[in-house]
């Protein structure tokens, strides 16, 4: 606690011999950061200046791939930060507010992946009035909802968290997450009910809409012409790789508030970093490689720039 200013610092202790290790682990994290900005943004922009990708399924897939720079830039610059840094600390309110966009993004991402879902059902199952129900205005009113809904309900357990008495000023971690919890004094009961109020509304409930839809798109497609079954394998295969990947990502997560303190620091700091390297990372490299049209413009952008 710093009583000059008023503000409360939190010791982040999820590092391993940062001091043995800390340009390593700096040139590590960097790298990381550098391709998942490059990444993202390469294939945002694909989609941004060709006409052929102004389609629903595109657009949703750029909304997806800023979140997944707008995530990253949450954590890195951090870590990058802290790296460099002879202790690691945070103020409790920075420490909230990155609790809050953690979850808000992770939370928007599962919203995404269901818009996606909804939007190769109608593709594949109503193709015919596909152009009627996916205009452009359904498309932004998915995307409002995918980024508004998780504001207003992870905002409500980061303020009650801000008001929280704390009794334990050392995080057992290197970002904010739910180990957040382990600072306060008392849990709080609302916030755990609320926490399942938001585990059903943003985790359960869409993931229980995604299993339904594909499973329509998989009986329909079954019954129907090779065509058919070839356009549901090409577009379904990447959003269901990156679905399964997020799933799990997101139980490493959830777990981490609940492994006990004598857990080994390694394997706790590799656990955390999983949570925040692998899905920036996966995602575009996914749609990169498995999207046929994004795949072929990307091809054309390397060679481009080879000649160049």
């Amino acid at each position: 606690m710093d009583d000059e200013l008023n503000v409360t610092y939190i010791s982040l202790n999820g590092y391993v011999e940062v001091n043995k290790y800390r340009y390593v682990y700096f040139l590590i994290i960097f790298t990381v950061y550098v391709l998942i900005i490059c990444s993202n943004c390469t294939i945002v922009y694909l989609i941004v200046i060709h006409r052929n990708l102004h389609e629903p399924m595109y657009i949703f897939i750029a909304a997806l791939l800023l979140n997944c720079v707008l995530f990253s830039t949450t954590i890195y610059p951090k870590l990058l930060i802290d790296l460099l840094s002879e202790k690691q600390t945070i103020s409790y309110s920075a420490c909230v507010f990155q609790f809050f966009v953690f979850y808000y993004l992770g939370s928007s991402e599962f919203l995404l992946l269901s818009a996606m879902a909804y939007d190769r059902y109608v593709s594949i199952c109503k193709s015919l009035q596909y152009p009627t129900i996916m205009r452009n205005t359904t498309v932004s009113i998915l995307l409002l909802l995918a980024w508004i809904l998780p504001a207003l309900h992870i905002s409500v357990p980061a303020i009650a968290t801000a008001e929280v008495k704390l009794c334990n000023f050392t995080l057992n971690g290197i970002f904010c997450n739910n180990s957040i919890y382990q600072l306060h004094c008392v849990r709080s009961r609302f916030i755990i009910m609320f926490g399942v109020v938001i585990v059903l509304d943003l985790v359960s409930l869409p993931m229980l809409f995604i299993i339904f839809t594909y499973t329509k798109i998989f009986i329909i497609s079954y019954q129907t012409c090779r065509e058919v079954r070839k356009k549901a394998a090409e577009t379904c295969l990447p959003h269901l790789l990156v679905l399964i990947t997020f799933c799990l990502l997101s139980l490493y997560d959830a777990s981490i508030a609940r492994v006990e303190s004598n857990f080994p620091k390694t394997a706790r700091l590799i656990m955390t970093l999983q949570t925040v390297c692998y899905q920036p990372l996966f995602n575009p490299l996914i749609y990169g490689l498995k999207m046929k049209e994004i795949s072929k413009h990307l091809r054309r952008l390397l060679c481009s720039a080879k000649i160049i």
